[in-house]
């Protein structure tokens, strides 16, 4: 799939608004701050994370970097913040019960409303609603596509993943070639993993997606645009039905770095297996940049950015 123009000017917006309803805002503004982060006040929960403050893993970067243009005025100055989340060898979670997760190395905010996930997730998860994210390589920190990373993705108690968005090799048991084939290339995944969109992650522009998740008819349809392109339906509505229906296959909206391991052939065929806490890491610091994030009720339309909007699919 190749990438859409970024050189698109469509015209400049007077608000920081969207075409429809928005039922959750991560845009980060500027009266956000670093402490805010620490102690998950604000839209964002920032537990998922190693043992150091969500600031040793995160930063708000102020004006020091431009966020995606779709939803900022292109004449002024922008209404958010660009976030920086990276992961380190330090970045072992150690969730409520299986232990730490030495397998992976994963930083991630979750949608919240001061900390308050459970009650925002059914908000988020009916009807039909469309989950924005932006995405842009931090140069300084690149990743290592020999390994999987999922970088976006809707969690329901089962730890299965509603939609995901991976980067790099997809984790094989036992390793294959690297990297695999696609492994510079974003992959929008289904329930069920198998690949709906796949596009290179082009360094220096922003990556734009918005997913459209019907939570009765259980389908996925896909937006894109890189750089200043506003959105464009590349995958229409197709079946996510190995998801569960109803409360069951709600779960939270993560963003951030997970990466994991590689197999290590030293370990015992069923630590091998056990991707969440065994296998390789090198510890290295590695990082992406997150700026666009909203979840926005379909039922008016699909926002595209600019004030534009188009039906749900």
């Amino acid at each position: 799939m190749h990438l859409l123009s970024s050189a698109v000017f469509v015209g400049s917006l007077t608000a920081f608004v969207t075409a429809t309803s928005v039922l959750w805002d991560g845009r980060a503004l500027f009266n956000l701050t670093n402490a805010d982060l620490n102690s998950s006040t604000g839209p964002f929960l920032t537990v998922v994370k190693g043992s150091e403050n969500a600031t040793h893993y995160s930063a708000l970067l102020g004006h020091s970097e431009l966020p995606t243009p779709l939803w900022n005025d292109l004449l002024l100055l922008p209404r958010e913040q660009v976030i920086s989340i990276s992961i380190d060898n330090s970045s072992v979670f150690v969730p409520g019960s299986g232990g730490p997760q030495f397998g992976f190395r994963r930083t991630e905010f979750i949608a919240a409303n001061n900390g308050d996930h459970n009650d925002l997730n059914p908000i988020l998860e009916t009807g039909t609603t469309v989950f924005h994210v932006s995405i842009k390589q931090d140069p300084t920190r690149p990743l290592n596509v020999s390994h999987e990373y999922q970088i976006v993705f809707i969690e329901p108690s089962d730890g299965s993943h509603v939609f995901e968005l991976q980067l790099g090799s997809p984790f094989t048991d036992p390793t294959g070639p690297l990297p695999a084939p696609g492994a510079h290339s974003f992959k929008v995944r289904d329930h069920a993993l198998d690949v709906l969109f796949e596009t290179p992650f082009a360094p220096g522009a922003w990556h734009n997606f918005g997913v459209q998740v019907d939570w009765t008819q259980r389908t996925l349809a896909v937006l894109y645009s890189a750089g200043a392109a506003p959105l464009a339906v590349v995958v229409r509505a197709a079946p996510n039905l190995s998801a569960a229906p109803g409360a069951a296959g709600q779960g939270d909206f993560h963003f951030g770095v997970l990466k994991l391991p590689l197999v290590d052939p030293s370990e015992t065929a069923a630590e091998q297996g056990d991707v969440v806490h065994f296998g390789i890491q090198e510890g290295t610091t590695e990082a992406l940049l997150y700026s666009g994030v909203f979840v926005e009720d379909a039922a008016h339309g699909v926002s595209l950015g600019y004030g534009l909007s188009r039906p749900a699919l």
